[in-house]
């Protein structure tokens, strides 16, 4: 009997040992007052219910462009002196930050790993996923990007040995050499159902290859997913900006906030991705509003960044279950209210935590969030500006989160599972994988309806990813339940490499739910199986009176929600992706001729074009016989293939539906019929041939155009250096100076619109949209920068270039040199405006070279006559553009 004892006792010793991460705690003495918190705080009105400390200042993580956080508290941060226009490698690297007695004061830290442009980090477990760019030794220069992950066996806090590549060639070499990193790939963000999610911007990619040796092309910006070991990879949405973060909620909602286009009408939009959707930049956003998913709001000016769903049920209500998105023009956290609106949200935007160009942010698995802040660091980063910060709800009772690894019963880590946040929850589900145990007890959890559906969720794709095809039975029994049938529907068709073992009769009955989200999961669960033969089911999706385009040359509503057009979008994605050409085709003249017209836009296929052709003959209803030929002008062109040799730039050319067009073997055909019909059709009806050249740039000259009124542009010329060459109580003081007459001084905004035209501003820079774009926008720069930066950016035009706006000098092949900044581009052509605001068409063929020039094409001096009075009232009057 007492051997017997001395058995449990040895047990339970053993459990407790492995249960606890006896990790070595040295608390530092040092206190940290960088930044000073409490005037920050008093600067800018913190939530009173936070508390709000530094942590780690610019001495140890200057220039943080990204940061995440272990579950156990590390705090990783990707250190980014390069920063987004920066071209010099040698400047990155990732900071490990310890707090181990959580008293809010730094411990330790340790140099994990040294990187270039490390723009994503996702610590989990023993690896460290991380993104950044890669550079040849040789040349110095840019490379490419690419998804790595570090591991830290003997936990050192530095990484063992290289790094595995996950994915090779995230974005786009030739830009990334010549502008630096502004609009490639970003954040990295794993969300409970396994996968890891990529923010692309819109230099897109080409052959990005996975581990399986999977290659993807994206022309343009978007979210990429691809799996853990680095294999499976896949296109999650398409037609996004400049992305640089996703927030996944506990449900695998995604949600993004773009970064602003310069006055070109993007702006920042915060934005619901839904799986397989298209959002439309910068093809179909303004004029084929109809065909994308939209915004839920357009919120101006500014530059989305790092962003989280905040999940975790020991802080304060009001900031809990929220996406919250950093803004790094604005200096500002934000979170986003959404509701419920059928398959997607409305949203509500509040500002919440304001920290100078804030980067990042994340949270531990007790409740402890961390804030990253560029805080000036400039568009090339700095060694000396930068810091991170720490937020914990007032009366947080911290209990720290276990090592996973150390804990011994399987049965206790499907416990953590429930656990009341995310952090913990994917944690514990990582391990499990990891191991490859715990199934019946997760499944178990999976039934249970007393639990909370945070909880169900995470045990559905849990359950999912230890079982693979064996636990197929079970999820389409969990698809019987309504509280959960979404997850198991969308964890059913999630992995491609097994959906050849599960059943189509869940996706079809889920088709006739009240709920619209089951609706979307089956919807894209379908396109997923990839069985033409399930293609009418999607057919009968019906199409909304909303479905509508815009009138010729209008922009439509890009970034309003329109829940009724979700599902039949989803519809029509769906039956491309498992080209059902011929339900398509049968489709067209019968009651779901509306979603087959609209699918057909994206088939370039001769049996498409054949059928279109036929159904046009057959039919005698005039608006059925329009919509046809409309879906035929769509077909005429294709785009043409990305291979990242070139780049639409940050003012691309939006007319649509394609970017850079490319004939194909049914263009002739398309031309020859759309021609015969013209020729027969009566001349007062002839307009519609107008309308189909003019709107798809078909380029047939016997239909004419319809031409679109342009803003005119009164162009004076400016003669910069008389202005500059005046002398003035400005031009005769330091900046120094200048910054503290400003905060002494209001000015009055009316004189300051008077100043702006003295000055010759109006050369370089529009104010309104309904002017001819020039230069960096100035209608929002209120809502980008403040009061001293805006004065910064005048006084000091070269330390702070907008983006996009570096000064270009491109030589023709005729010997002709033009230095400027590119205000239009498209495929073919680009205008040039130089200092005097005079604009030059080019066309891209007949340039030699271009070359972005490090200086800005804006002169100092052009406020150096001005008074601190009349340089105060210029900046009001910019303070209040938004």
């Amino acid at each position: 009997m007492f051997q017997k004892i001395g058995i449990f006792l040895l047990l339970g010793l053993l459990v407790v040992s492995c249960g606890e991460d006896k990790v070595p705690c040295a608390p530092s003495s040092e206190v940290i007052d960088y930044p000073m918190a409490d005037s920050l705080a008093q600067a800018f009105n913190w939530p009173k219910d936070l508390k709000i400390t530094g942590f780690a200042g610019p001495d140890l993580t200057p220039s943080p462009a990204c940061m995440a956080v272990a579950a156990t508290g590390e705090v990783f941060v990707g250190v980014d002196m390069m920063g987004s226009l920066g071209k010099d490698m040698g400047k990155g690297f990732i900071k490990r930050l310890v707090d181990c007695n959580n008293d809010g004061v730094m411990d330790s830290h340790t140099k994990f790993a040294e990187v270039d442009n490390p723009r994503g980090i996702l610590p989990i477990g023993d690896q460290v996923f991380v993104l950044h760019t890669t550079f040849t030794e040789e040349t110095g220069k840019a490379d490419n990007m690419d998804l790595i992950v570090f591991e830290d066996l003997d936990k050192d806090g530095i990484a063992d040995g290289p790094a595995k590549v996950l994915i090779k060639n995230l974005s786009n070499s030739k830009y990334l050499r010549e502008r630096g990193t502004d609009h490639a790939t970003n954040g990295i963000q794993m969300g409970i159902d396994g996968w890891i999610y990529i923010a692309v911007g819109d230099f897109g990619f080409h052959n990005a290859t996975d581990r399986d040796g999977t290659q993807l092309t994206m022309l343009g910006g978007g979210v990429l997913r691809v799996r853990p070991d680095g294999t499976e990879m896949e296109v999650y949405t398409h037609g996004l900006r400049n992305i640089y973060d996703v927030a996944i909620d506990p449900f695998m909602n995604i949600f993004t906030r773009g970064n602003t286009n310069d006055g070109g009408g993007w702006n920042v939009r915060f934005s619901h991705q839904m799986q397989t959707g298209e959002y439309g930049y910068p093809m179909l956003f303004k004029h084929f509003t109809e065909e994308i998913i939209p915004a839920l709001v357009d919120v101006g000016g500014g530059s989305g960044t790092g962003a989280l769903f905040m999940n975790d049920d020991r802080w304060p209500e009001k900031y809990n279950n929220v996406p919250m998105m950093a803004d790094w023009g604005r200096s500002e956290l934000y979170i986003h209210r959404v509701t419920e609106d059928k398959a997607s949200f409305t949203q509500n935007e509040e500002k919440f935590i304001r920290l100078p160009q804030i980067t990042d942010l994340d949270v531990d698995a007790s409740g402890v969030m961390y804030l990253s802040a560029w805080d000036g660091a400039g568009y090339s980063g700095s060694p000396d500006k930068g810091y991170i910060v720490r937020v914990t709800p007032e009366n947080l009772e911290h209990k720290p989160f276990p090592n996973v690894e150390n804990i011994y019963w399987t049965k206790s880590l499907v416990n953590l599972l429930k656990s009341g946040n995310a952090k913990s929850r994917l944690s514990a589900q990582y391990e499990l994988i990891k191991r490859g145990k715990g199934a019946s007890g997760v499944l178990k959890l999976a039934k249970d309806s007393s639990l909370s559906l945070e909880v169900r969720s995470a045990a559905i794709f849990t359950y999912a990813q230890l079982t693979g095809a064996s636990g197929v039975e079970d999820l389409v029994s969990l698809t019987k339940d309504s509280a959960v049938q979404e997850f198991a529907l969308r964890a059913l068709a999630d992995r491609k490499g097994i959906v050849e073992n599960v059943p189509s009769e869940p996706f079809i009955e889920a088709l006739k739910s009240d709920s619209d989200r089951v609706k979307a999961a089956a919807i894209v669960g379908l396109g997923r199986l990839g069985r033409k033969e399930l293609a009418q089911h999607l057919l009968e999706v019906p199409v909304p009176n909303s479905f509508r385009a815009p009138t010729l040359g209008s922009e439509g509503p890009h970034a309003t929600p329109n829940s009724e057009i979700l599902l039949p979008h989803l519809a029509v994605k769906a039956l491309v992706a498992i080209n059902a050409e011929d339900a398509v085709v049968e489709a067209l003249n019968t009651k779901n001729k509306d979603l087959a017209l609209w699918t057909t836009r994206y088939m370039h296929s001769p049996k498409v074009v054949d059928g279109l052709i036929k159904a046009y003959k057959e039919t005698n209803d005039e608006v059925v016989k329009e919509n046809i030929s409309n879906s035929l002008a769509r077909l005429y062109h294709q785009e043409a293939p990305y291979d990242t040799s070139w780049w639409w730039s940050t003012r691309p050319d939006t007319h649509g539906p394609y970017y850079k067009t490319v004939e194909w073997e049914y263009t002739s055909v398309i031309g020859d019929f759309l021609t015969k019909e013209w020729e027969n059709t009566a001349e007062e009806k002839k307009d519609l041939y107008a309308e189909l050249n003019s709107k798809y740039r078909l380029g047939i000259e016997e239909f004419g155009i319809l031409k679109k009124r342009e803003p005119k542009e009164d162009m004076p010329i400016v003669d910069f250096d008389k202005i500059k060459n005046k002398k003035g109580q400005v031009g005769e003081a330091s900046i120094e100076d200048i910054m503290i007459a400003l905060k002494q001084i209001k000015g009055d905004p009316e004189s300051g619109k008077k100043i702006y035209a003295s000055q010759g501003c109006f050369a370089c820079h529009s104010i309104s949209t309904d002017e001819v774009m020039k230069g960096p926008f100035m209608g929002q720069i209120g809502s980008i920068m403040n009061r001293e930066q805006i004065a910064e950016s005048i006084l000091k035009p070269n330390a702070s270039i907008s983006q996009g706006f570096s000064t270009v000098k491109i030589e023709t092949k005729g010997g002709d040199i033009h230095v400027g900044f590119v205000t239009a581009e498209s495929a073919t052509d680009l205008t040039i405006r130089n200092i005097a605001g005079i604009a030059t068409d080019l066309k891209k063929s007949d340039i030699a070279e271009r070359e972005e020039l490090p200086t800005s094409m804006m002169p100092a001096g052009l406020v150096n006559s001005l008074s601190y009075e009349e340089f105060a009232s210029l900046i009001a009057f910019l303070e209040q553009q938004k």
